[in-house]
């Protein structure tokens, strides 16, 4: 889609939710105005707090200063693993929330700290390692079938261990399994992806990680991508969804819900959603956009499994 283009879409989708936030339009004050805040939210500060993959991988430097321009507002990116994103913004100290963990999430939600909450986005998970491959799992179909080949092998793993997103799904894998790791061979470093990936490559070491991640530290690190996930015809169970959803104020009074909600109705616009599905590094996609479907998920917004106490009234 051609820039100018997008740019129009973004304004118009920003405009119509700052109207639904409680704020005037985009445009400044009725009547005149500098044509580009919006009133009630102008000079403040929306602070998000997110999975690292999405921080260092560049796409928020590359995609904010759209919505700062837009709103008069500036965005405070907080990168952590998503447990610790997730425990930030259940203390208070964050607007909005984008993870990539949907059963911390949902716990998030069910206990009311989170509401509103949207597909935004998604990529996959890979099993990367050394080119000798000593486990011998390059080409495997099965996630869990080349994860208990490393342990029989007793092959070096370095293990995020810090209740990221990422470490969540390696241990669901790991049990999907029918294996429990430990052992010299298996090295929890509570460290970010990029880390993680660094100690890989220092050690000749395998590992799970985010597509995105990957393909953005790719040049500085000496690993492979031996398992692919399903964005290259891997197996499903290496999807990696991402959601966003706003801190509820009816918890944390200080949230500011209002730019929260114009954050979440802007980057899940057809405008940005099409920047998400342009931005490159190195000419590789790294994230694929989820919010606008012909087909949408209802179910998004609540916990999964969700049903409320009046169903069966």
């Amino acid at each position: 889609m051609p820039i100018q283009r997008r740019r129009l879409l973004t304004a118009l989708g920003a405009g119509a939710l700052a109207s639904a936030a409680g704020c005037s339009a985009v445009g400044g004050s009725e009547g005149g105005g500098d044509g580009g805040s919006a009133v009630g939210v102008a000079g403040e500060t929306l602070t998000l707090t997110t999975t690292t993959s999405t921080y260092d991988t560049g796409l928020l430097d590359a995609i904010h200063g759209e919505f700062e321009e837009l709103y008069g507002v500036s965005v405070d990116a907080i990168p952590n693993g998503t447990g610790a994103a997730l425990r930030t913004a259940r203390d208070g100290n964050a607007d909005v929330v984008m993870v990539h963990a949907r059963g911390l999430e949902d716990e998030f939600l069910r206990n009311g700290y989170g509401i509103n909450r949207r597909d935004l986005m998604f990529n996959d998970f890979v099993i990367v390692g050394p080119e000798s491959d000593p486990a011998g799992i390059q080409g495997t179909s099965s996630a869990t079938e080349a994860l208990t080949a490393i342990a029989e092998a007793e092959a070096a793993f370095v293990s995020r261990g810090d209740n990221s997103g990422t470490h969540t799904k390696e241990l669901n894998l790991w049990e999907a399994a029918g294996t429990e790791p430990g052992g010299d061979w298996y090295q929890e470093t509570g460290s970010g992806m990029g880390e993680a990936l660094n100690i890989a490559t220092q050690q000749g070491a395998y590992t799970l990680s985010d597509r995105g991640t990957f393909i953005s530290q790719r040049s500085e690190v000496d690993l492979a991508i031996l398992v692919q996930g399903p964005i290259e015809d891997g197996p499903e169970i290496l999807a990696n969804p991402y959601g966003i959803m706003a801190v509820n104020p009816g918890v944390h009074e200080d949230a500011n819900y209002d730019l929260a909600m114009a954050y979440i109705g802007w980057i899940t616009s057809p405008g940005v959603q099409d920047a998400v599905s342009e931005y490159r590094v190195n000419g590789e996609q790294l994230f694929f956009p989820r919010a606008v479907s012909e087909d949408p998920d209802f179910q998004q917004y609540v916990p999964e499994g969700w049903s409320s106490e009046g169903d069966d009234a």
